[in-house]
């Protein structure tokens, strides 16, 4: 066995080409590398394995996008875990069902969530068995604390094409929202479709303006 989908993402791991350049504000712009992002990503990794994820295992994330919440989901599939990206939008009581209807193990969530403070005061938990760290758009947070102090992990949990990779939660315009179930092959399948639809090459810059919480 291996892991299909992590090996297709992670091709150019070792690469010194830029693969995100990243601007909060007109003074403050970063360039990473494939190589610099995967490093970043085998350390999330080893944060997710410090937090007791395994593979199989839910994580929630609701937060801005930034280059940490991107590592995230590439941390996700490295270890085997399924990947549940929230609208941040979503409200208090929204989310307590997503977390208890996915059995979520780990939630990563801004660090002014009501779910932080309310975890920090009830010793129970927001949901049993779910640890709540967070994550904010620079890179702050209890989580990034771990991701910053973690030793890269070059471990990459194997898994089949059929195995679930990520969870995305339906609109739920005619009841309760449900949780649509893709595999490690849908996401990859995915992928493959995008570049050959739009003709990618190592010569192009996309310029993405979307939430990383859609599909």
């Amino acid at each position: 066995m291996s892991n299909p989908l992590f090996e297709l993402l992670a091709a150019h791991a070792g690469s010194d080409r830029v693969l995100i350049s990243s601007s909060a504000a007109e003074s403050d712009s970063s360039n990473l590398s494939y190589a610099d992002f995967f490093q970043l990503v085998a350390r999330a990794a080893s944060a997710l394995l410090e937090l007791g994820v395994r593979p199989g295992d839910r994580v929630a994330l609701q937060a801005t996008k930034s280059i940490e919440a991107l590592a995230v989901y590439l941390g996700c599939v490295q270890t085997g875990a399924v990947f549940l990206p929230l609208n941040t939008a979503y409200t208090e009581r929204e989310i307590e069902y997503f977390l208890t209807d996915a059995s979520v193990s780990v939630f990563i969530t801004d660090p002014g969530s009501p779910l932080v403070q309310k975890q920090q005061s009830d010793a129970a938990g927001v949901v049993e068995d779910c640890r709540v760290v967070s994550l904010d758009g620079s890179g702050g947070g209890s989580f990034a604390e771990l991701v910053n102090e973690a030793t890269p992990t070059d471990s990459i949990v194997s898994r089949e094409p059929t195995d679930l990779g990520a969870m995305l939660y339906t609109s739920g315009t005619t009841g309760r929202s449900k949780g649509a179930m893709l595999s490690q092959q849908n996401l990859a399948s995915n992928t493959s479709v995008l570049l050959d639809y739009w003709q990618f090459t190592e010569d192009d810059c996309l310029l993405h303006a979307l939430p990383i919480y859609h599909t």
